[in-house]
C-alpha cells in the first residue's frame, strides 16, 4: 500500500506509476536526503515531539540504509516513487512501526527542496574548484607568455597588436566571474526550507533553526509557501552554469580556429584531438568542438526549467518534479566538460613565431598606433584617423606595409612624421605604448595577474 493511500479506494495504473514516479533520477540525492532525515530526528527529539529512544532508532535505521546504498545492496522500488518514500519504505522495514514517526511535521514537498539545496551546493562548491584550478593555469600560462605578441582581432578582422598573456587575462576575468557568481547563487540558496512542510509549517513545536544549523545552512526560509515553491536557486544556477559553458565555447571558438592550417597558432596535444577514419593527415580538435557544442544542451536546461516555472500558481505542483534532470544534466555538464577543457588548454602548444608573424604582416594592425603617434604630436584625432586611412589605402594599392612607406610619402600625407615612426610601428613598441591600466603592456599585464593571484587567494582562507 502506498504510504499516501489511505484516501484511495483502488491503485494507480501501472503506466501512471511509471510516469508519477521519480527514483529513477532523483535516487541520487539518497545521502542528502538520509542526511536531512537524521538531523529532522534528532529535532523531533529534542522538541519533545519523539522520544529520544525513537529518534536513536531511526537515526541507526537510517545510518544502516545509507551504508547500504552506497555498498550497492538497496534496490530501488519504482512503486515507491522517490527517493524520500524508497528511504521511508526501508526504514519501516528495518526498524517498525516507528519509522512512521520520522514524517512528522514534515511533507515531501521540503524534504526535496532541503535535499536539492544541500545537493546542489556541493556541487557549486565542485564546481568553483575547477574554475580556481583553470583561473592558477591562466595565471601559470600568463606569465610564460607576457612577451608572446600576437594580432587582436575585432570581427574577426586583424585590429591592434596584444600579447597572449593579455588575451588569456580576457578569459581568466570571464572564469572569474563566474566564479563570484557562483558564490553568490550559494549564499542566496543557503536557507533551509525544512519545517515548511507541504506549505503551511507545523502545527508541532519544531526548531527550524536546528536543523538549518546542523545541516549547514545560514538560516532557514522565512516564508513557508515560498520555502516550498521556491526553484530560482536552481534556475540562478542554470544561468551561471550556461555563462560558464558560454565562456568555455568561446575559448574553444577560438583553439580551434588558432588550430587550423590558416592561423596555425595553437597545436592541441595529441590526447584531446581525433582523427579522420577517411583522411590520415587529419588532427581534429574533437574536445573543443564538443564542448562547445554542449553549451547549447546546458542552455536547454535552462530554458526547460524557466518554462515549467513560469505559469504555477503557489505552492508545490507536480510540474516542479521536473526541475532536477535538468539540474543534474547542467551539473554533469560543466563538470564534464571542465575535466576536459583545462588540461586541453594546459597542454596545447602555442607557436609564438607564427603569432608574432600574423601580428606584424597583413592587416595594418598597427594603424591605430600610427594616428595615436600623429594625436600625441598635436593633430586632433579625428584628422589623424583620415591621413592613416588615407595612408592605408596608398600601402594597400601598393602591397605594402605602412612600415615600408617612404618618409616622402609619409610626409606628403602630414609633415608630423619624422624617422621615429618606423620604431613606433613594431609589435613591440605598439604593445608597450598601451600602459592604460588594463591594457597589453608589460606592466599593466603584470598588474594584472598580481590581481588575478590576490583573487585566488582571498578564496583559500
Amino acid at each position: 500500500m502506498k504510504l499516501w493511500g489511505g484516501r484511495f479506494a483502488s491503485g494507480t495504473d501501472r503506466a501512471a506509476e511509471s510516469f508519477h514516479s521519480s527514483i529513477g533520477f532523483d535516487q541520487r540525492l539518497y545521502a542528502q536526503d538520509i542526511r536531512g532525515s537524521i538531523a529532522h530526528a534528532g529535532m523531533l527529539a529534542n522538541c519533545g515531539i519523539i522520544s529520544a529512544e525513537e529518534a536513536q532508532q531511526l537515526i541507526d535505521g537510517l545510518k544502516g540504509i545509507l551504508a547500504d546504498i552506497e555498498a550497492g545492496h538497496v534496490e530501488f522500488d519504482v512503486a515507491a516513487e522517490d527517493i524520500h518514500m524508497n528511504v521511508e519504505k526501508l526504514l519501516t522495514e528495518r526498524v517498525g512501526a516507528v519509522g512512521g514517526k520520522l514524517h512528522t511535521a514534515r511533507s515531501r514537498n521540503d524534504q526535496v527542496a532541503v535535499d536539492t539545496r544541500m545537493w546542489l551546493r556541493e556541487q557549486i562548491d565542485a564546481i568553483i574548484d575547477q574554475l580556481n584550478a583553470l583561473l592558477t593555469g591562466l595565471l601559470d600560462m600568463a606569465e610564460r607568455e607576457k612577451d608572446t605578441v600576437m594580432p587582436g582581432y575585432t570581427h574577426l578582422q586583424k585590429a591592434q597588436p596584444l600579447t597572449l598573456a593579455h588575451h588569456l587575462l580576457a578569459y581568466f576575468q570571464m572564469f572569474s566571474r563566474d566564479v563570484t557568481r557562483l558564490e553568490d547563487c550559494r549564499a542566496r540558496m543557503n536557507y533551509s526550507p525544512l519545517g515548511s512542510c507541504a506549505l503551511a509549517g507545523s502545527t508541532f513545536p519544531i526548531d527550524r533553526a536546528q536543523t538549518a544549523a546542523e545541516l549547514g545552512f545560514d538560516g532557514y526560509t522565512l516564508n513557508s509557501m515560498d520555502g516550498v515553491s521556491d526553484r530560482d536557486f536552481a534556475i540562478e544556477f542554470l544561468a551561471a552554469a550556461s555563462l560558464i559553458m558560454m565562456h568555455m565555447s568561446r575559448f574553444c571558438e577560438e583553439l580551434i580556429l588558432w588550430s587550423s592550417s590558416e592561423f596555425g597558432f595553437v597545436l592541441i596535444s595529441d590526447a584531446y584531438s581525433t582523427g579522420s577514419s577517411i583522411m590520415p593527415q587529419k588532427k581534429n580538435p574533437d574536445m573543443a568542438e564538443l564542448t562547445r557544442g554542449k553549451t547549447g544542451r546546458v542552455y536547454g536546461d535552462l530554458i526547460a526549467l524557466l518554462t515549467v516555472m513560469k505559469g504555477l500558481p503557489l505552492a508545490y505542483n507536480k510540474d516542479m518534479q521536473e526541475d532536477k534532470e535538468p539540474l543534474f544534466d547542467a551539473v554533469d555538464t560543466v563538470i564534464g566538460c571542465l575535466s576536459i577543457f583545462t588540461p586541453m588548454l594546459l597542454t596545447a602548444t602555442f607557436r609564438k613565431e607564427k603569432m608574432r608573424h600574423a601580428a606584424e604582416g597583413g592587416g595594418f594592425i598597427n594603424a591605430t598606433d600610427m594616428a595615436d603617434y600623429l594625436a600625441a604630436r598635436g593633430l586632433p584625432f579625428r584628422q589623424a584617423h583620415e591621413v592613416v586611412g588615407k595612408l592605408v589605402l596608398v600601402a594597400e594599392r601598393q602591397g605594402k606595409q605602412l612600415m615600408d612607406l617612404t618618409m616622402d610619402e609619409l610626409h606628403e600625407a602630414c609633415p608630423l612624421f619624422d624617422e621615429s615612426i618606423y620604431v613606433a610601428l613594431t609589435a613591440e613598441s605598439c604593445v608597450a605604448a598601451r600602459r592604460s591600466a588594463g591594457g597589453p603592456a608589460p606592466a599593466a599585464v603584470e598588474a594584472q595577474i598580481r590581481a588575478g593571484r590576490d583573487f585566488l587567494a582571498a578564496r583559500q582562507k
